[in-house]
């Protein structure tokens, strides 16, 4: 089913099918697909196929548009695959795109993008995927930042909008079995339902606002900071506000906002916005912290796409601005809606079709404090290949909801950010505290797994975002100094770990016969060169070419467990690897050359008995000057 934000978008709106290709056979058909009875639309649609061998391809069309409407991903698939086997709108290859999308099948969704911009060049879609059409694979690169669960107060209906005002959760929900059955989604129409929070987190059975709700749909809402007054969507029907279709003769209403307050418990005074009209629809609504600006969504004329994000000024006096348009750094040509408001007044969150996404609708957060800020897409698990969208967060509880089609119908999702520890570290000279500029610094998991490498800025320093609960090693390194580990304990909160680096200069050693350099250790039974052991070979590579005529020859030896065939193998790999390394680094290779020594000579004679650090210590690469 498609989610009930195009419910909010369209509802009652006038129908924008093009008129070329029905005919008296489709007449009852396409009066339920302009009326938003997609579901039965679909059923006397697909009458018409049976009928005959090879359908009108309009058919096929609004077939593929009313599977759209009700998000009936395969469906809709099929038979926008058959419209398109014939001249179609830049639209219906845009619509067919998102349902391949949806459904995970990114290479043909790609090539209905290019069909589309060859039939819009000029769209601001079409600019976009033609400059990255392989964006997807960076989407799933993002870092998540928040922890996505589902609510346990969903129903089997449609649920979403979820906003938290002090305590208690607001939502719009179509749970009321006792209410008219709505033909676009066959649920009955929508009721304002709140549910209060609990101490652990957990909310309360949710029940109707009675005051609020009327036989047509209601909600979502908006609520000021003090939770006494309320802005909210329903229909342009309670002011007796519509325009009668002449062909279907079916009366067409729109979306409206309208503002209550609240005297002691009980929502009343319900007045209707002044812009709201009986020509396009007003939904959606986000009130600023400070109760001064008024977001929403709507179709009015100046939009740039099917529905934009608008705002309005709220004057002391209570009366409303002219309502203004965000511009093209929130609205594309396709659809915005769903908009919400921070509150420190500083972000927009809002759901986007027309924008790089997953899949369907996609929530994206723009920084309005910035002048060239752009929207950025908040990424998976917040985002999927279905429809996500109605974001809100709570800063005092840090706490947020979206609302989702993921697992087929809409409900309710709570977010928690995902909980970041930023570890901060100054590389110094432990001996003079000089600070170390152009040091490489490197973050490892606790299983040594490189999370990053920075290089340190003038200042010695060099960050790195991690996840809390993990313990990590930071590892620095610069010529001249001993290489310095530094063990970063885990938070369970999100907070900056400072790490002082101080890395002690260890000049390395030049014998007649020999380069000593810190152990180059190779892990058990393996022949690649490890993080630690790279540090030392830059070491090595640093005195080569300072003494351009020195001749290396490099020695690698195992521990002694193993066979001496099996042994004298793998010191001969581990001596080609650290010789291969050297050369790497632009070392000619006739200055360096390697033999595998195997078990013969063990740095710690220890037979049958040795440790785990004895072993460690004899598998290790000398380097001897042979010339």
């Amino acid at each position: 089913m498609k989610n009930l934000y195009i419910v909010f978008i369209f509802i009652f709106a006038t129908a924008s099918t093009s008129l070329i290709a029905q005919t008296k056979d489709t007449k009852n058909a396409d009066k339920s697909f302009s009326s938003f009875e997609y579901i039965k639309a679909t059923q006397q649609y697909l009458k018409l196929t049976t009928a005959n061998d090879k359908a009108d391809p309009y058919i096929y069309k609004q077939l593929g548009e009313s599977y759209y409407n009700i998000f009936n991903i395969d469906q809709s698939i099929k038979w926008y695959a058959k419209a398109v086997e014939t001249p179609q709108s830049a639209e219906t290859h845009f619509k067919y795109s998102q349902m391949l999308k949806a459904s995970g099948n990114t290479a043909e969704a790609n090539v209905q993008m290019k069909n589309f911009a060859a039939k819009a060049p000029n769209d601001a879609r079409a600019i976009a995927f033609l400059a990255n059409p392989n964006y997807l694979a960076k989407l799933n690169t993002l870092d998540k930042i928040y922890e996505v669960k589902k609510l346990e107060i969903n129903s089997d209906q449609s649920d979403f909008g979820a906003v938290l005002n002090n305590n208690t959760l607001y939502f719009a929900s179509a749970r009321n079995m006792a209410r008219k059955t709505y033909g676009w989604t066959k649920e009955p129409f929508l009721d304002i339902y709140c549910a209060n929070q609990n101490t652990n987190g957990t909310f309360t059975v949710p029940t109707t606002l009675e005051s609020l709700n009327s036989k047509f749909h209601d909600g979502p809402v908006t609520i000021s900071k003090d939770g006494n007054t309320m802005f909210f969507a329903s229909e342009s029907f309670n002011q007796n506000s519509f325009e009668k279709n002449k062909t279907t003769k079916n009366k067409m209403g729109q979306v409206s906002l309208y503002k209550a307050t609240k005297t002691g418990n009980v929502w009343g005074n319900i007045t209707p916005l002044p812009f709201n009209s009986k020509t396009y629809s007003t939904s959606n609504p986000s009130l600023s912290s400070d109760g001064k600006t008024l977001y929403f969504s709507s179709n009015m004329f100046g939009s740039i796409g099917g529905n934009d994000i608008w705002k309005t000024s709220i004057n002391a006096n209570g009366s409303y601005g002219t309502p203004e348009n965000l511009g093209p750094k929130v609205n594309t040509e396709g659809n915005e809606s769903f908009p919400f408001i921070s509150d420190d007044n500083k972000t927009l969150y809002f759901a986007s079709s027309g924008r790089q996404g997953f899949g369907g609708l996609d929530i994206f957060a723009i920084d309005l404090a910035k002048a060239n800020a752009e929207s950025i897409n908040l990424g998976k698990p917040v985002n999927t290949e279905k429809d996500d969208f109605a974001f809100t967060f709570n800063q005092e509880k840090n706490l947020g909801f979206l609302s989702s089609n993921r697992e087929k119908s809409d409900d309710l999702y709570q977010v928690n950010p995902v909980c970041r520890m930023n570890v901060f570290a100054t590389v110094t000279n432990a001996e003079t505290g000089a600070i170390l500029s152009n040091a490489k610094v490197t973050l490892l998991d606790d299983k040594k797994a490189i999370i990053g490498t920075e290089t340190s800025n003038d200042r010695g320093e060099v960050n790195f975002m991690t996840e809390c609960d993990k313990e990590y090693t930071l590892s620095a390194e610069k010529t001249g100094f001993n290489t310095g580990t530094f063990a970063v304990a885990k938070t369970s909160t999100s907070t900056t770990t400072k790490i002082d680096a101080k890395l002690v200069p260890t000049p390395v050693v030049i014998t007649e016969k020999e380069i000593i350099l810190l152990p180059i250790y190779f892990e058990y039974d393996k022949s690649n060169i490890t993080q630690d052991g790279a540090f030392e070979l830059d070491k090595l590579v640093t005195v080569m070419n300072e003494n351009p005529k020195f001749v290396i020859f490099a020695k690698s030896h195992t521990d002694n467990r193993g066979s001496d065939a099996y042994n004298n193998s793998l010191s001969e790999r581990r001596a080609k690897s650290t010789v291969q390394y050297v050369i790497s680094k632009s070392i000619s290779i006739d200055r360096i050359s390697g033999k595998g020594m195997g078990k013969t000579e063990p740095k710690i004679d220890c037979g049958t008995t040795c440790t785990e650090e004895q072993h460690a210590s004899n598998r290790r690469s000398e380097f001897l000057i042979v010339k």
